[in-house]
């Protein structure tokens, strides 16, 4: 028997209809609207819930802004750049860090907060930035290229079969087939070379297009399989049937049809895949067949470095913690954006 403190549920209202309807104006037996959350809406309620995803991007967006814009106004401050010399900063050994030195001119003083990158007094802050750039273009474009080719090759695969479906599967069996270190060397020492003078105007650091190239050619064959795999499965849905009954063209269903659904996969594997290409990038580089030597680059700082590692270690922390940042919040933002683009996670 209910007392006086209970409130009946109306028949056929949510509970806490009466509620609303007593204080809200609403008549008691009108049940609430609930408003639909879209797919988008739905992963970024649950990608804002990860903590860890949210650092990893607040992290990435804060070193692009440091490379692209924090360079050029620190070369501005310091007056000077990373390819900048100072005689009188050379020496038997690098400067230490926080080092204030003579400049060019006679005149003092000038500081070096990381110290400096080698003998002949190039500034370590300054390579360290410029790096940053030439890392995140190499990986970042060869991502794009590399992926977009990977999606548009899976998809035709995936979707037309038979003998496109052949060819393509074969092509990515040769590419995965060759060596690519081996590859990448030989590519460097000959048409690299030639490469390397293409800056396109003056935007990209000599070797960027070198190593774009490379990237791309060996890093298109995993979406593609992926793609290829999904495509397989989506072109049998319904939906797909009901877009050939009603006359639409194959060029339209893979673009409006098939490639919305592949979206949130093609955006997890890229920043899985530029973490990937930034050790790619910097261990070609230390290797020589990277990033010209000469240039600031993660990999070649390290490559200097390595000469001085029993007497000034941290030459090669600053250079090794950049890429360890830089890779671990690539990483922990594609991880962030797998659960969150996940239909079946949970709000």
């Amino acid at each position: 028997m209910a007392t006086s403190s209970e409130r009946p549920i109306l028949s056929g209202a949510a509970p806490g209809a009466a509620d609303v309807g007593v204080g809200g104006g609403i008549s008691a037996g009108e049940p609430t609207a609930v408003k639909a959350r879209g797919f988008w809406e739905q992963a970024w309620r649950r990608f804002r819930r990860d903590r860890v995803a949210l650092v990893g991007g607040v992290a990435i967006i804060v070193m692009i802004l440091v490379a692209f814009v924090g360079t050029p106004i620190a070369n501005h401050l310091l007056g000077r750049t990373a390819y900048s010399l100072n005689t009188n900063a050379q020496g038997f050994e690098p400067a230490l860090p926080w080092s204030h030195t003579p400049t060019a001119a006679g005149t003092c003083c000038t500081l070096y907060v990381l110290g400096t990158s080698d003998t002949a007094g190039h500034d370590e802050l300054l390579g360290m930035m410029a790096g940053a750039q030439i890392s995140f273009e190499v990986a970042i474009l060869a991502t794009i290229v590399g992926v977009a080719m990977g999606v548009l090759l899976g998809m035709i695969a995936g979707y037309y079969g038979g003998v496109v479906d052949m060819l393509v599967s074969r092509a990515t069996e040769l590419v995965m087939a060759l060596p690519l270190l081996l590859f990448a060397i030989a590519f460097s020492f000959t048409v690299g070379q030639r490469l390397n003078t293409y800056t396109i105007f003056g935007l990209f650091a000599p070797g960027v297009v070198t190593l774009v190239i490379v990237i791309s050619v060996f890093s298109w064959f995993y979406p593609a399989r992926i793609i290829r795999a999904q495509v397989l499965s989506l072109r049998e849905k319904e939906f797909v049937e009901a877009a050939r009954m009603v006359g639409a063209s194959n060029g339209r269903i893979l673009r409006s049809h098939l490639l919305p659904h592949l979206t949130g996969t093609i955006i997890v594997y890229s920043t899985l895949l530029v973490a990937t290409n930034i050790l790619f990038e910097a261990g070609l580089s230390y290797l020589g067949v990277g990033i010209p030597q000469g240039e600031p680059s993660w990999g070649n700082l390290i490559n200097s470095a390595v000469n001085y590692y029993t007497t000034i270690p941290w030459l090669m922390v600053w250079p090794g913690l950049g890429i360890l940042f830089a890779t671990l919040a690539f990483n922990l933002l594609g991880d962030g954006l797998r659960d969150a683009l996940d239909p079946r996670g949970t709000l």
